[in-house]
């Protein structure tokens, strides 16, 4: 602290400092500057209990301190990767990319023990060190190398998976706590059983079905993937199947939704190997050759909401109950719906994709524009018939590399890197902004009233 100061009046730091262009000394500018706003934000009170001059001070000294990593990535992000990745020989998953850049570049990222202490606080409580997670991963999604090597990275099988994936041979059977992978003849049955919450999305349920997306397309026994939801707890729901009710927005208030796991993560690894498939052999040029592609197959029983009808977007024939609906209520959240602005207008045209994600309009399966986003609308008691349908019919050999030809058609992996990297940022500002943490504060106090009255 500077003498004569108290934590309401220190000054932020310098305005941001002007980089030379050379990495070493540049490294050193900033981890400076970062230092600099450590020490400041250490003398503050937490977030929790400032004054609004001192979260202005915090504020300030956060944004200088940001400024100087994104001149510094704009200047060195390649090399910087190039350096973390033995110039690409070594491939690290995000949490291993952001752990090696904390270590080697000072500064550039949070510290374990810096995400650690943000994690023991809720969302509206933390000084949003995710963001700066967000700068550099929005940073290396930009550059066509590196973006390009990261998002291989994220498709290899994890080591999970590759660990449990003689038991599924043997067994034909996994479960994986909050996901039950199956093998019936040559379809991969994987059902989402967060029931406790709706199959809402958390950090778990997307490790646990990014594994399970693994073991489906590494057992050569499967041809076609099935998702479907398990019957949930919920009172106007028991024991009726639901497909997912999207980001579970509890978690997100507790500051349990994580950047690196599930924001950018689900992206990169289980919705991104849905679509692309599991990278085996990295080595060859040939996209069909590189990867295990298989079709996939979603059952959507009463709704899909927010995640949950994002990944209806990258399969490749979706089934629903006749009283189902689907929708993307993210501009009433307050957030980004992962790919869905990428995605749907393919599917919808603009006109309609505009009702869902500004309007929030639900689409129900007996609305006419249900056949634009579903394959099939059946009664309940004709869904495991039409399952089994669907994976007979897609079993073809034809089917995967024909698959594989249209999403290189639809969606260049040029045109994916780019939406990434700008929704890694956007997506995390979202997260943290006013508005959201308000908003999810508010619904979090409505259901605790619920819970205390019943």
């Amino acid at each position: 602290m500077i003498p004569g100061t108290t934590p309401s009046t220190q000054p932020p730091p310098d305005p941001a400092p002007r980089l030379t262009g050379e990495i070493s000394a540049d490294a050193r500018v900033l981890a400076e500057c970062a230092a600099a706003t450590d020490a400041l934000l250490a003398g503050l009170p937490g977030r929790a209990d400032r004054t609004a001059e001192q979260q202005r001070t915090a504020e300030a000294a956060l944004v200088t301190a940001r400024e100087v990593r994104r001149a510094f990535l704009a200047r060195h992000v390649d090399e910087v990767y190039g350096l973390l990745t033995d110039a690409g020989s070594v491939r690290l998953r995000l949490p291993e990319l952001l752990r090696e850049a904390a270590d080697r570049f000072p500064g550039l990222v949070p510290t374990e023990e810096q995400m650690r202490a943000e994690h023991a606080r809720i969302q509206a409580a933390r000084d949003g060190r995710e963001v700066d997670q967000a700068v550099f991963c929005g940073a290396v999604l930009r550059s066509p190398a590196a973006g390009t090597h990261l998002i291989d990275t994220m498709l290899l099988p994890t080591s999970r998976a590759l660990d449990l994936l003689e038991e599924f041979r043997r067994a034909d059977r996994v479960d994986l706590g909050s996901v039950l992978v199956e093998r019936r003849g040559h379809g991969a049955h994987v059902t989402i059983r967060n029931a406790h919450c709706l199959n809402a999305e958390d950090n778990r349920l997307m490790a646990d079905l990014e594994t399970a997306a693994d073991l489906a397309l590494l057992d050569d026994r499967v041809r076609v993937g099935v998702l479907r939801g398990a019957p949930v707890e919920h009172p106007r729901y028991a024991g009726r199947r639901v497909f997912s009710a999207g980001i579970n927005l509890k978690d997100l208030r507790n500051g349990r939704i994580s950047f690196v796991d599930f924001l950018l993560g689900r992206e990169l690894g289980f919705i991104n190997k849905l679509a692309r498939g599991v990278l085996t052999r990295p080595e060859r040029q040939v996209w069909a050759e590189r990867t295990v592609q298989k079709p996939w197959v979603g059952a959507v029983d009463t709704f899909a909401i927010g995640g949950g009808m994002q990944i209806l977007l990258v399969l490749d024939r979706v089934i629903a109950e006749t009283d189902a609906y689907v929708s993307l209520p993210a501009a009433e959240e307050g957030i980004v719906p992962g790919l869905g602005n990428l995605r749907l207008t393919r599917r919808t045209g603009a006109t309609l994709a505009r009702q869902i994600l500004l309007g929030g309009r639900r689409v129900r399966m007996t609305d006419p524009e249900a056949g634009l986003l579903c394959d099939e609308v059946v009664p309940a008691a004709d869904m495991d018939e039409a399952v089994e349908r669907a994976v007979r019919e897609l079993g073809s050999p034809a089917v995967a590399a024909n698959r594989s030809m249209l999403m290189l058609t639809e969606e260049p992996l040029d045109l994916f890197r780019g939406y990434l990297a700008e929704f890694a940022e956007v997506q995390v500002a979202r997260a943290y902004s006013d508005d959201v943490m308000a908003k999810v504060e508010r619904r979090w106090q409505q259901s605790r009233t619920r819970a205390e009255r019943a």
